[in-house]
């Protein structure tokens, strides 16, 4: 990427389509030596993490729901897609009549996470071993029981080991959403603000950290659940 930044540069010879490497590093350390940076850099992530976290909730609450009664399944599965197929754009301008900049990203963030981390919630549920499950109904084992000893045990590694690409995608649409949007005190918000006053090696120094904080965020996931299988079959070896 690096290689195909230094030749576009040169290929384009235009900083105000391309700018140089060395300009947006430049810019990279001013911002990282602004408190508005830090500020907006924190609001966006704080937004992300909300959204996040609703959405996971959310989802696993109704994919529970549909995995105990066909009638909530039913009537779930078409309001999934639905939102699966909502334009962000058209949401997001819909959202600026209804709330204001900065609650917009948020819900829209939410909106598109949501389907997506059901789908996940339900397939580990699908994916739940039957045999286990026919062996607790015949032995009568307390439903408590069967949640906390196996359905739990295999749907939680399924859902973590998404946590870290989910919230990267979701850090995406966030900025996205506040670019449109023009929050103010966000990410998004001062790369609107660069674009338009012709801030270029800013701009471009910007979309630099959202790489980088994405890529941040799911190696760190990553980690935890490598941490995690270890320990898992650190404690099984023990047993």
């Amino acid at each position: 990427m690096w290689l195909a930044w230094i030749i576009a540069y040169y290929a384009v010879g235009n900083d105000y389509i391309v700018p140089s490497f060395q300009d947006t590093f430049s810019s990279l350390f001013v911002c990282l030596g602004e408190g508005s940076f830090w500020v907006a850099f924190s609001y966006t992530l704080l937004r992300t993490l909300a959204s996040f976290s609703i959405s996971f909730v959310l989802a696993g609450v109704c994919a529970v729901l549909s995995a105990t009664g066909k009638i909530f399944k039913g009537l779930a599965e078409p309001v999934i897609i639905v939102m699966r197929t909502l334009p962000t754009l058209a949401v997001i301008l819909i959202l600026l009549i209804w709330t204001n900049a900065a609650v917009a990203p948020l819900i829209v963030t939410a909106l598109l996470l949501f389907p997506l981390i059901y789908a996940q919630f339900a397939a580990a549920i699908d994916g739940v071993d039957a045999d286990l499950l026919q062996m607790a109904k015949v032995y009568g084992v307390p439903k408590k029981t069967v949640i906390s000893k196996i359905y739990i045990p295999q749907v939680a590694p399924d859902i973590f080991s998404q946590v870290g690409a989910n919230i990267s995608l979701g850090l995406k649409v966030m900025i996205s959403a506040e670019v449109l949007s023009n929050t103010y005190k966000s990410l998004g918000g001062l790369m609107q603000d660069a674009r338009a006053f012709l801030e270029i090696p800013r701009l471009a120094a910007l979309t630099l950290v959202a790489v980088a904080l994405g890529l941040i965020i799911e190696v760190a996931f990553s980690q935890l659940k490598r941490i995690n299988s270890k320990w898992r079959k650190g404690a099984e070896s023990v047993n």
